[in-house]
């Protein structure tokens, strides 16, 4: 029985050295100041701050990797959480938006902060002072909103 908890572990520890050798790209795809969300949309300070410190990591292209971003196979499960974080919204290509997407996604983005579904419970067990208070959900979402209908009212290009 010790024998075979000592093979064990010797081939668990020898897959975990292995997949260290199989690292994802984090290169962050480059930001087109023209593209982003600033470009375009009043931000004001109290909701730059809010996104910069619990939505910024995953939803734009300019994330700051963590040290556990090096380590196999928390770099992959990382990997695919920024990936489609940006796949469903990334400040770095707002401007690319269709209106009516970008008014979706205000919407959402308020139907996200409110269900404390965003930021991900994952991504606080590290990232604690992401955690959003009720008053900076309040204010994201005040801004989300007045957003969506300054767009709305907007006349089309």
């Amino acid at each position: 029985m010790k024998k075979a908890l000592k093979i064990i572990a010797i081939v668990l520890f020898a897959g975990f050295v292995v997949i260290q050798f199989f690292r994802p790209d984090f290169t962050n795809p480059p930001v087109i100041q023209a593209e982003t969300l600033e470009a375009t949309t009043q931000v004001p300070d109290s909701v730059e701050a809010i996104l910069k410190s619990s939505c910024s990591d995953c939803h734009t292209n300019e994330t700051n990797y963590p040290w556990y971003s090096k380590i196999q196979p928390s770099a992959w499960f990382l990997k695919d959480h920024i990936d489609e974080g940006r796949r469903h919204l990334n400040f770095s290509t707002w401007n690319t938006l269709e209106m009516r997407r970008k008014r979706k996604k205000l919407e959402e983005i308020c139907e996200q902060v409110e269900g404390k579904m965003m930021p991900l419970p994952s991504y606080l067990w590290i990232h604690w002072s992401a955690k959003l208070s009720d008053e900076e959900g309040k204010i994201l979402c005040d801004w989300a909103k007045a957003e969506q209908v300054r767009l709305e009212t907007e006349p089309a290009k």
